[in-house]
């Protein structure tokens, strides 16, 4: 782990909002744990047109609600050390435009205006310098650093965004232009620092951190009803049913030539995750979705945990954090193999089709594990966000302020 010997005030740019508390975000676990040695300003998404007057999302109403708690203020101390800007700038909707010149002069107007917010909290904080840090925001974020002029400026690249339509329309040409004219480039995996060096050689691993509180087997009172009602062997997934990223037709398989085996999915679903195909199978079972709190138990009562992503361009860099959760609960584990996967050959068994996915469980039910519950345990402590964190600031310090 690295630890910086310096304080750093660092403002920190993502499409995420601050008010969402139900869904895991690596970007607010690292401010929070920023704050404990440095100043953070958070700078919560702006709302455009679409959302604010369309209602389109629940983010408006998220937003209208996390104000009112404040008494309207738009600059809060979420805790010491740690401050949340709202920018009250109402931003155009503009992804729809050509990619071209008109859409980088609407995409600067918007930015100009968050900008000038930011300066102003700068301003009342007191700050003479700060670092900025990108979270994976190719288009809202692509003229901030000439706008804010930071010390240094980082970009998070956390996923591979590019994968995904709206993203890929602008980010295409903006990303790898960003990651040029980005003082450094830190990602949570070796694949997608790979992917970033050819654009810029200041680019660092700096691994992938997890809050693993909730996560402790000996916390565990009982098992929950829906999920104890279940036979054994339970084969256990929990995390968002997508068919982006989960491949449905591999579980399809192991419950049709494992009928004794009862899979159990945990979590919501959407259109595209074949949820009708699989309720068809008697020993499959949607137990829908659970509360952060809620799934550890359901993880406990578990005789294997799987993780049946799907190999294409949005998983293939990506770190699935699940896996350090059910490895914190001293549990076996079968997932797809991919680059990023080989971080945990010695403790998850890695599968390269069907068969082997099969093959796998079956080893663990026979009781052929890789390595001990405690082993895993003490495995997923050492990915916490105090050692990313570290090594993000210990390589900033040492890149660009060591020299000076």
């Amino acid at each position: 782990m690295g630890k910086s010997s310096k304080k750093f005030n660092i403002i920190i740019t993502s499409r995420q909002i601050w008010e969402e508390t139900h869904l895991g975000s690596n970007i607010r676990d690292m401010a929070r744990v920023l704050s404990q040695n440095h100043q953070v300003l958070f700078i919560n998404a702006p709302l455009d047109w679409s959302t604010a007057v369309l209602q389109k999302s629940s983010h408006a109403q998220l937003r209208k609600a996390f104000l009112a708690k404040h008494n309207g203020e738009r600059l809060i101390q979420d805790s010491p050390n740690l401050w949340v800007l709202s920018p009250e700038s109402m931003l155009v909707s503009i992804n729809w435009l050509p990619d071209n010149s008109l859409y980088d002069w609407f995409n600067r107007l918007n930015t100009e205006k968050i900008t000038r917010e930011i300066k102003n909290a700068v301003k009342k904080l007191g700050w003479d310098s700060f670092i900025l840090l990108n979270d994976n925001d190719m288009l809202q974020g692509y003229f901030m650093n000439e706008l804010l002029q930071p010390k240094v400026s980082v970009y998070y690249l956390r996923d591979n965004f590019l994968a995904v339509d709206f993203w890929r329309k602008h980010g295409a040409r903006l990303e790898p232009l960003l990651m040029q004219k980005t003082d450094m480039i830190a990602s949570n995996s070796m694949y997608l620092a790979n992917q970033a060096a050819r654009y810029n050689p200041q680019s660092v691993y700096v691994g992938q951190g997890c809050d693993l509180k909730l996560f402790d087997s000996d916390k565990i009172d009982s098992i929950p009803a829906d999920l104890e009602s279940i036979p054994h062997p339970r084969i256990g997934y929990a995390g968002a049913l997508t068919g982006l990223r989960l491949d449905g037709e591999l579980l399809e398989t192991v419950a049709q030539q494992r009928p004794d085996w009862q899979v159990v999915l945990i979590g919501s679903t959407d259109d595209s995750f074949p949820v009708e195909r699989l309720k068809a199978l008697s020993n499959v079972h949607f137990l829908g979705s659970k509360t952060p709190q809620q799934i550890p138990a359901y993880l406990e009562g578990m005789d294997v945990l799987i993780n049946p992503q799907k190999l294409n361009e949005v998983t293939i860099g990506n770190y699935p954090r699940k896996i350090d959760e059910y490895l914190a609960m001293g549990k076996p584990i079968v997932a797809v193999k991919t680059e990023t996967m080989a971080l945990f050959q010695d403790h998850v068994n890695l599968a390269e089709n069907s068969d082997q996915f099969i093959a796998h469980i079956e080893d663990i039910l026979q009781g052929k594990q890789l390595s001990t519950a405690k082993e895993r345990i003490a495995f997923a402590h050492e990915h916490s966000w105090e050692n990313s964190v570290g090594d993000l600031l210990q390589a900033v310090e040492e890149r660009f302020f060591q020299k000076a």
